[in-house]
């Protein structure tokens, strides 16, 4: 037992920032297809569009929820430089998710609902592994330790 509190107490932070990152992706996950069928299959908007316009809405709502909830105890770079690299990070993600559906959609013909929810779908899973690790590296940072203080009495011995 205590061999699982030892690797728990390792891996705390890491287990609280997957996890939510887990919950805010997974609503996330839900507002781009929701909205990516709604556009597509109800509007008729094309298979690309749809999903550009569904991932800049789930990216809205993932920022603030990653921001001020799975990674708020890192100090960050400040509000710009998260946002500026937040949103790039995110392109690129959707990019990843664009290259499987347009392939799946267009080379390879499959433009039936399920085919375009599969592809969708592997596509956000493809685009959440590399955001994670974008967002832990370079966009919401760690605290740096504080130096431990040092005990400044003044040595009288050496007077």
């Amino acid at each position: 037992m205590r061999f699982i509190r030892g690797i728990y107490a390792r891996f705390d932070v890491l287990i609280h920032e997957v996890a939510k990152f887990g919950v805010v992706g997974g609503i996330a996950f839900v507002i781009t297809l929701g909205v990516t069928n709604a556009l597509h299959a109800g509007a008729g908007v094309g298979p690309l569009t749809a999903v550009v316009i569904a991932n800049l809405v789930a990216t809205v709502f993932a920022f603030f929820g990653n921001r001020h909830w799975a990674f708020k105890h890192r100090q960050g770079k400040g509000f710009g430089r998260e946002s500026v690299l937040f949103f790039v990070f995110n392109a690129i993600g959707t990019a990843i998710q664009l290259a499987v559906v347009g392939i799946v959609y267009y080379p390879l013909g499959q433009t039936d609902h399920l085919s375009y929810n599969v592809a969708n779908v592997i596509g956000i899973g493809l685009g959440t592994l590399f955001r994670l690790f974008a967002y832990r590296r370079w966009v919401f940072l760690e605290h740096a330790s504080p130096p431990e203080a040092e005990h400044l009495e003044p040595d009288l011995s050496a007077r």
